[in-house]
């Protein structure tokens, strides 16, 4: 929007030439969502408060969570608020680059928006004195697969770059591109953006369940795929790196940074101890994004490296849940409680248990995130 209107005087103000550069406005971007998550951040906090939008404590978690049962959630519409705004006013709407924006955007807010209908739900609930289920578990996941297909159809049928729509890359080949064996089966493509769309939101969800560890895992996820984004966006970094061109991928960078900014802005209300909790609202617009971001840049497996933590997260789950079923069935109820693969599940829960402050579980697992991402930056080099 900026662009639209300011280039027109580029001639007359030399400083508005800065436009044309994305690291300008991506860096505009990020210092705009910074200012709306410390602007809007204590009006939307008091909001909250004062309608009693408690955040559920999962079952499950360990006792001393007890004591965040008051705290207030759907801190999310913080973070989607400082993402939307800067997009909209630093991005490039007149372009290839804008179609980019524009479908990952329109992800991400479908997804907040089931995630803000769930976190309302339980609100509601409570208030009627219910069990605090929320949305249901299978409406929810038809949300998610919904985006996927409706995604998924788009790429496949209306590629946004040269490479055919249904089609991914790897990570650590030079130009290695993944197409169906023949025509006919191109349409599994859609069945794989919806698993990894869905895949993505539900595993920032399962991941939020400590203090500002989502929250961060995210931002460092977006910095890494913000300079992925600006590298296969331009024609000389993408051939130096032997990585496929994808003309105006780079605007996404912009989006990257927006999100990078809204996360750290909204950390300084969700810290330990948390002011408030981002709820459904905020995780599951986050995973929708990272996902919508790695789809679009045809980076799907590259996702898998930067959202590690994410992931082992996810495995830790599947793996407590499927084998607490196995042995309950072959073993029996009570063998199977005693012997689980962790002694909490997600993995944080795990440590948590085991005596690690959750400061020291939130902490410890960044660290663990920026090693994810500077893995994930070395692919471009080893090929």
């Amino acid at each position: 929007m900026l662009f639209f209107f300011l280039q027109p005087f580029a001639r007359d103000v030399q400083l508005f030439n800065l436009l044309n550069y994305i690291t300008f406005r991506a860096a505009g971007a990020l210092v705009t969502a910074l200012l709306i998550a410390f602007v809007v951040g204590p009006a939307i906090v008091r909001r909250l408060r004062a309608m009693a939008v408690h955040q559920v404590v999962r079952e499950g978690t360990p006792d001393t969570h007890a004591g965040k049962g008051t705290t207030p959630t759907m801190g999310g519409l913080i973070i989607l608020a400082a993402t939307v705004v800067p997009v909209a006013l630093w991005g490039r709407f007149d372009t290839r680059g804008g179609e980019y924006l524009l479908v990952a955007t329109l992800v991400m807010l479908w997804m907040g928006g089931i995630g803000f209908l769930d976190d309302y739900l339980k609100m509601r609930q409570k208030r009627l004195g219910l069990k605090n289920e929320g949305l249901v578990e299978r409406y929810k996941l038809a949300g998610q697969i919904t985006a996927g297909v409706v995604l998924g159809l788009y790429l496949w049928l209306s590629p946004l770059s040269t490479l055919p729509g249904a089609s991914t890359t790897l990570p650590f080949f030079k130009y290695m591109l993944i197409v169906p064996a023949s025509a006919a089966l191109a349409w599994l493509y859609v069945p794989f953006v919806t698993f990894i769309l869905t895949g993505a939101s539900n595993s920032v969800n399962l991941t939020d369940g400590l203090d500002g560890l989502a929250t961060g895992l995210t931002a460092i996820a977006a910095a890494t795929f913000a300079l992925f984004a600006y590298v296969m966006g331009r024609i000389d970094t993408s051939a130096y790196l032997q990585i496929f061109y994808l003309r105006g991928a780079g605007e996404l960078t912009i989006f990257c940074a927006a999100i990078f900014g809204a996360c750290v802005g909204f950390l300084w209300w969700n810290t330990f101890p948390a002011q408030v909790f981002m709820g459904d609202t905020g995780s599951l617009g986050l995973g929708g994004a990272l996902g919508a971001v790695a789809i679009l840049l045809k980076s799907e497996f590259l996702l898998l490296i930067i959202g590690g933590v994410f992931v082992a997260e996810t495995v830790s789950v599947i793996l407590q849940r499927s084998m607490f079923k196995y042995r309950r069935r072959r073993y029996g109820l009570e063998y199977a409680q005693k012997h689980r693969v962790f002694k909490r599940a997600p993995l944080h829960h795990h440590f948590e248990v085991d005596g690690w402050p959750e400061t020291q579980v939130v902490v410890r697992f960044w660290i663990l995130g920026i090693f994810c991402a500077i893995l994930a930056l070395a692919t471009l080099k080893l090929r």
